[in-house]
């Protein structure tokens, strides 16, 4: 069915028309070469994305790391073409080569956006809704900053977070749980732009989508604008200075589009959702939106000038604010210097130096451990903040005396509610930001609700932790639904995640400091029951625990055996050793707190805990024995759960599934039998 073009019935010149045809014809020029992607959403959207990017957003595309630009979140990741196309026009480090290079091996530009990978994307975008929630992590790390470092004479920070997001985007749960969480910060500094255009793969979004977006924003407490035609820039121009001017709410505005506007035969339709057009519908389409050429990647000179004019633009715009800084540099010389040395990732001297250390013998959950050394963190520390996903009290992350972020305060203790999803894209999006060390918590089980987050954390490479609590079935009587068996090992999948198990309050200190220390995300599992602190004058130094893995007790002669262990099974590996040793057999206890860091060490290093030659190896752990055969090897064994818990008593269930002296003795001496 053939779908006439609209011509457009606004008012605007015939530079604004080339400018935004450019940005259309790019799209679906990169596309068709490609031979993949999704074009229809990019040619929707070229008006807004105009607009924006040389009228509204402050941005230096010679410098996309200006602390005090606009952020820009495509959180409908698929339309990648329409970022990279105004990445290119407007001079950022992409060139019309990297667009014809569009989803090809090793180019700037591939399928969905990657932060790190290409100048000028802000975050990483695909999985739906993934962004939306950055955006809010974002505009809360902007105010806390602002709150910190501005000064009545010296506004150092003063920006706007903007996204755009799809129908996709907002049916996603993480979306309505991030939005639900910025209308009650009211963080009036974010500004989202919702694609309305009643779309989806499988076709009309009537099939499973029919609810008032708007209404639902609003009743978040967000303020809502509606623009009807996207082709109204008059309109979106107003919409967008309102939004700028609210500073209570954050804003969305609900813009109508139409997919693949300009297309004869495929505007409006869902098949120009996620596939090239077609060479002959492309060539249609220029000639509908009166294009002066039908050669792919053509730009025309003067919308090509008019959109670099961003450059020029974007370094006095800098500029400008480098002297202002200069000027609050010499007037607060010593927040400046933390300012600096923040953006820069360095840690201030002794910010470690009050880090408790715990007496042999004292009983005590990692996870209090946990919150003592976050206290003593903290204070040294004041680009850290975090919380909790309603769970303060029982992940012991409360930094006492520091306050709540929270609508009308600025303090260090983030309240995310029950929303763990949106809890660990908002960590993300505070990484992203700069300058801070952001932290979520909540119980071990629910990192599953966070899966998507963290793996994107790895991904980007952030500076975000993770702190999870109540580790294994020690969660006792809350039963098989709150104990987790196979998260440590979807955890220690994940590339580029680090993964701590600490075995006492000791180990547990020196996991902050690693936490704290390494570049990169980390996850740390913490136990809900109590741990006896080990004597590190008869064992091995806690320090040991940023090698990995490290020789806790070792036999005088070449260990027999070898019992490895990680978290509140250290203890028990210990003891059982003790008892094997009483035997006559040499046993050395290997403590393996994260296999991420001991990967990290030389073959050296890593033969001298785990030497070759000792193939009897018993692992111990509360958890699925799923990836330990990589340690144990063909003739080793493993002490480990691969069912679900059940709801008793903690010690009961210790008994019930092996985790005993008797059974770790017994299990030995079958592999030296």
């Amino acid at each position: 069915m053939t779908i006439q073009q609209e011509k457009p019935t606004h008012s605007q010149s015939s530079l604004e028309d080339l400018c935004i045809n450019a940005i259309r014809t790019l799209s679906m020029d990169g596309v068709q070469q490609a031979n993949s992607g999704h074009p229809g959403t990019a040619m929707a959207l070229a008006p807004l994305t105009y607009l924006l990017w040389t009228k509204y957003m402050r941005h230096n595309p010679r410098n996309p790391k200006w602390v005090n630009r606009d952020r820009f979140i495509l959180s409908c990741g698929h339309a990648s073409i329409l970022l990279y196309s105004m990445l290119y026009l407007t001079g950022y480090d992409l060139s019309l080569e990297d667009i014809k290079n569009f989803r090809q091996w090793g180019s700037k530009t591939p399928g969905h956006p990657e932060y790190g990978h290409t100048a000028g994307v802000e975050t990483t975008t695909g999985p739906l809704g993934q962004g939306v929630a950055n955006g809010v992590g974002m505009a809360i790390a902007a105010r806390f900053q602002a709150s910190r470092y501005n000064k009545p004479e010296h506004q150092i920070l003063d920006h706007y977070i903007y996204g755009i997001c799809s129908d996709g985007d907002l049916m996603e749960g993480i979306a309505s749980e991030a939005a639900s969480l910025a209308g009650t910060l009211k963080l009036g500094n974010l500004i989202y732009f919702y694609d309305d255009n009643n779309i989806t793969i499988e076709g009309d979004t009537a099939i499973a989508f029919t609810e008032d977006v708007a209404a639902r924003f609003e009743a978040y407490h967000w303020h809502v604008q509606r623009v009807e035609d996207i082709n109204d820039l008059a309109a979106l121009d107003k919409a967008i200075q309102a939004a700028q001017a609210e500073k209570e709410r954050p804003s969305l505005i609900v813009v109508r589009t139409k997919i693949a506007y300009g297309s004869p035969n495929l505007q409006g339709h869902h098949k120009a959702h996620g596939a090239p057009l077609g060479a002959e519908e492309v060539v249609l389409t220029k000639r509908n939106l009166n294009w002066p050429s039908e050669e792919p990647f053509f730009v025309p000179e003067e919308a090509l000038n008019y959109f670099r004019q961003c450059v020029e633009r974007g370094a006095e715009q800098e500029k400008a604010w480098q002297e202002q800084f200069n000027a609050y540099a010499a007037a607060y010389p010593e927040l400046a210097e933390q300012w600096q040395q923040e953006q820069a990732g360095k840690l201030p001297h002794g910010w470690d130096s009050e880090l408790p250390e715990f007496p042999a013998g004292e009983a005590l959950a990692s996870r209090v451990a946990s919150g003592k050394a976050l206290n003593a963190i903290a204070p040294k520390l004041p680009n850290l903040i975090g919380g909790s996903a309603d769970l303060a009290p029982s992940n012991n992350t409360d930094m006492k005396g520091l306050g709540d972020f929270g609508p009308e305060t600025n303090g260090r203790n983030m309240h995310y509610g029950v929303r763990e999803h949106a809890m660990g894209a908002i960590v993300n999006g505070m990484a992203l930001y700069g300058g801070l060390i952001p932290f979520g918590a909540t119980f071990l089980i629910f990192s599953d609700y966070m899966k998507a987050s963290i793996r994107l954390s790895a991904l980007m490479g952030l500076k975000s932790i993770f702190v999870f609590t109540h580790d294994s079935i020690g969660v006792g009587e809350d039963g098989p639904t709150h104990e987790p068996i196979e998260q440590l090992a979807s955890l220690r999948s994940i590339p580029g995640l680090t993964v701590i198990r600490p075995a006492d309050a000791n180990e547990t200190v020196e996991a902050w400091r690693a936490a704290i220390s390494i570049d990169g995300p980390v996850a740390l599992a913490l136990t809900r029951q109590n741990l006896p602190t080990l004597d590190r004058n008869e064992l091995a130094s806690a320090k040991n625990l940023t090698r990995g893995a490290y020789v806790l007790l070792d036999s005088e002669k070449t260990p027999d055996l070898i019992l490895m262990a990680t978290g509140s099974e250290v203890s028990l590996a210990v003891d059982a050793a003790r008892k094997l040793q009483q035997e006559g057999v040499a046993v050395r206890v290997v403590s393996m707190p994260s296999w991420e860091l001991f990967e990290k060490q030389d073959a050296a290093y890593k033969e001298s805990v785990l030497p070759k030659n000792v193939r009897a190896r018993l692992a111990i752990e509360a958890a699925s024995s799923f990836g330990w055969a990589r340690y144990v090897g063909l003739d080793g064994a493993t002490v480990t759960i691969d069912q679900f818990g059940a709801s008793a008593p903690a010690k009961l269930l210790f008994q019930h599934f092996g985790f005993t002296v008797d059974n770790v003795v017994a299990k030995a001496k079958e592999l030296l039998a």
